[in-house]
């Protein structure tokens, strides 16, 4: 039986990066990044500090996010968390404490991404 192993991607406190950065699975960033951030499950850490564009499935805020978010999942922006700038995602968690400035587009279930051609994705049924 073949074990799965998943991927995190750190960037430590004092840490610095400027770019395009791209990772598959989790990326906990207690650094600083510039530039284009893509992933799957981002974590900003209380220590961490984000400039950039970025798309992911799910991004979780504790430190400081500045640009705009297209996410095809959630955002959670945590208590001490702050989030600055235009967001579109399906769910939103604004924990006491945090901070959202900006627009917020929430997407429907219709219109998120599709992995590949094997995942499907429903819209709910309402509720009778």
């Amino acid at each position: 039986m073949a074990k799965t192993t998943e991927t995190i991607s750190i960037l430590s406190k004092g840490a610095e990066f400027e770019g395009n950065l791209s990772c598959t699975g989790k990326i906990i960033i207690n650094g600083t990044i510039k530039g284009t951030l893509k992933g799957e499950f981002i974590t900003i850490g209380e220590q961490g500090i984000v400039y950039a564009e970025t798309s992911a499935k799910s991004l979780t805020i504790a430190g400081r996010f500045e640009g705009n978010l297209k996410s095809a999942d959630s955002l959670t922006v945590l208590a001490g968390g702050y989030c600055d700038g235009d967001v579109t995602c399906h769910d939103l968690v604004v924990e006491p404490g945090g901070v959202l400035n900006g627009r917020v587009n929430r997407r429907s279930l219709k219109e998120l991404p599709v992995q590949d051609e094997s995942q499907t994705v429903k819209e709910p049924k309402a509720k009778k």
